[in-house]
Order: structure tokens, then sequence, then C-alpha cells
């Protein structure tokens, strides 16, 4: 499979070297996309080191003599990070292109990210669950859906239950087999994150920012007739994980008028790994009132019941 044209960002930035004679067709595919994710996140803020790392390792696959493909289908993703410059987290990225034709982390910055699409690529999974996991969980990649059936999100949500969670983890797992290095129960599930204190800071600076109307912005494709470029994006770094922020724009959100309360956090490692919380104003309970992470209530309890918490 043929990865589908690359559409130019209009986004004017440092190219890529011209690839030498005989790179192969898709090598330069590949590269065209790392290309352009470099410069999104050059245009909306990011950190000089993640702009750099996907510049320079779109450099070294548009270089690179070998077929990416052939590399990936004999070797897997520990052969795509062989690659000098590439980096496991780029690896991944590059392989869910090679194996779904999609790359849902440059859709995002793009603005053309289609969720609800991509999830029902997986066997059994039609599109009114697909619409529900997307708005009520906040997933959008089939890694992030994998963690939801890993920490009982997905058996959590009506109408799902332990044995349909099952049934979408065993295909998510052969699904991500040759896509993640590493088990099934590890992929999606980071062995740690930042703390909470960190997500809901970053959560605060978004908001701050986004009120102030001085962040970028992009047009979402989805719930956005007029085309119009409302959706802000805040990329930030704290202690070793960076980190890029934007509302939930989602059906259930737009529905609740909730697009402006829930927030959508995505951290990165070093080496570009992907995980996401989502940050919302809990509405009832002991911590009702308070900006809290999904999934991590308790520890927020324990964060605002500490002397030097922030409000």
């Amino acid at each position: 499979m043929s990865l589908a044209p690359v559409r130019e960002a209009p986004v004017h930035a440092a190219r890529a070297a011209p690839a030498p004679p005989g790179v192969p067709a898709e090598n330069r595919q590949v590269a065209e996309r790392l290309l352009e994710a470099s410069r999104l996140l050059a245009a909306q803020g990011a950190s000089p080191y993640r702009i750099g790392a996907y510049r320079n390792a779109a450099d070294a696959v548009a270089r690179h003599p070998r077929d990416v493909r052939a590399i990936f289908e004999s070797e897997g993703v520990r052969g795509l990070d062989a690659i000098p410059r590439v980096g496991l987290g780029i690896a991944g990225a590059i392989a869910e292109m090679l194996a779904t034709g999609h790359w849902s982390q440059l859709e995002r910055l793009r603005g053309t990210s289609d969720p609800e699409r991509l999830l029902q690529s997986v066997p059994g999974l039609g599109p009114a669950f697909a619409r529900r996991i997307h708005g009520e969980l906040h997933v959008d990649s089939l890694e992030g859906l994998e963690a939801a059936a890993h920490d009982g999100r997905l058996e959590r949500l009506p109408g799902v239950g332990p044995r349909r969670a099952s049934a979408w983890r065993a295909s998510l797992g052969e699904m991500l087999r040759r896509v993640g290095p590493h088990a099934p129960a590890a992929r999606g599930l980071p062995a740690a994150e930042p703390a909470v204190e960190l997500i809901l800071d970053v959560d605060r600076e978004y908001r701050e920012k986004a009120a102030a109307g001085t962040l970028r912005t992009i047009a979402p494709r989805r719930f956005n007739p007029d085309g119009e470029a409302w959706l802000p994006v805040l990329h930030a770094r704290r202690g070793p994980w960076h980190f890029t922020a934007l509302f939930s724009n989602t059906a259930l959100a737009h529905r609740l008028g909730r697009v402006r309360d829930w927030v959508v956090v995505y951290f990165y490692d070093d080496d570009e790994h992907e995980h996401q919380r989502t940050v919302v104003t809990e509405p009832r309970g002991v911590l009702a009132g308070r900006r809290v992470v999904r999934g991590r209530e308790a520890e927020c309890l324990d964060h605002y019941e500490t002397p030097t918490a922030l409000p």
C-alpha cells in the first residue's frame, strides 16, 4: 500500500535536502510528511528540539538508500529505528503511515483528523461505538484505543462491557503488533506519565492563553462548516516532557457545550512516544469545580489536598 499524496502545508520553513537519485519513492513520501510536521510545529510555536527532530528524520529518510517499507516488513519498528536520526518514537510514526496510510499526529496538527473513521478500522467496531469512544473517552488513535482497552475505561463505557472490550483488545493487539515495538499490554500505557501537577499546569496555561487570544489557531475539518481557524494550539515543555494541548473538538463536547472546558493534553518524551489525557472541570463530588485529569482523579485529589497545590 503506497501512501496517499501529501498535501503541502501552508507553512514556510527549511526544507530537507533534495533526495539523491535512486531513493525509493515511498521514502520521499514519508520524508515529506515528516517535514510537514516539522513546519507545522514551527508555525505553532513548538520547541526547537521537536522541530529539529522531525526535520532531521525527514532528511535521513529522504537520503536512505533502502526502501522503508522493505525495512518495516522485514525488521519492524526496530529496523526503522536503526535509520540514523530517526529514533524509536518517529519510527513508530513511520510504521503507522506504512501500516494504515494515516499519521494521526500530522492530521491533528493540520486540523484534518477523522478519528471516528480510524477507529472503525478495528474489526467489529462500528460507527456508533466509534462516535461514542471518540466523544466520551477522547480517543483519537489506535494506540489510545488500546490504552483505554487495557486500563478499564473502554469496558466501563455503557454498552461495551468486558466481552466486547476483550474482543477489540485482541483485534488491536494483532493490528498494532507490527507497529509498536513493545508487548501489547505496554503499548499505549507508558511506564511513567507526567505528574498531574504538570498536566494541570499545561491545562492552565492553555486556557489562559486561549482566552487571551495569544495562541496560534488551526481550522479543524470537523464541526467547522465555515472553515474558520478557531481551534487554539499550545506546544509547551515541562522538564523532560513535551506537551500539545487543544480543546476537545468532539460531537459530545459540542452537544453539551463543553468544547472550551474539555482540554485534550498530548504528551511526548524525547523519543516522541505519544500519549494523552483529558482535563475537565469536575461537575460533582469532592472535586466539584476543580480541574481534573480523567483517569487520575485520586492523584488530583491528593494534589489539591496538599498545602502547595495550585488553585
